[in-house]
């Protein structure tokens, strides 16, 4: 056991988190569950095939986006988001790494 539970958090634990709380909510949950592979869909988009608000959803996305878990580009009025698929490898396998070695 380590018993200095005050000692610091390593900063790439400090971005899994964020991804953990960005995923750890239904709605955004079910926002990524929308995408098709490779696909890039618009706030309005998404907010078409769900439940929530237009103004809800780009607050989800705005969250997903600031985690690392979505991308974004501005093509003229639109914002397209995508999954960041690489980021997200790349997250849950510092969490795996940690379990296969610390654990």
């Amino acid at each position: 056991m380590h018993t200095d539970y005050s000692r610091a958090i390593p900063d790439t634990w400090q971005q899994i988190a964020k991804v953990f709380n960005a995923l750890g909510d239904e709605h955004r949950q079910r926002i990524l569950l929308t995408f098709e592979p490779g696909e890039r869909l618009t706030a309005g988009q998404l907010a078409e095939v769900s439940t929530l608000s237009r103004p809800t959803v780009s607050h989800h996305l705005k969250i997903l986006r600031e985690a690392g878990v979505l991308e974004h580009e501005r093509q003229g009025k639109e914002i397209y988001f995508w999954i960041n698929k690489v980021f997200l490898t790349d997250a849950l396998q510092k969490v795996l790494t940690y379990l296969q070695d610390e654990v």
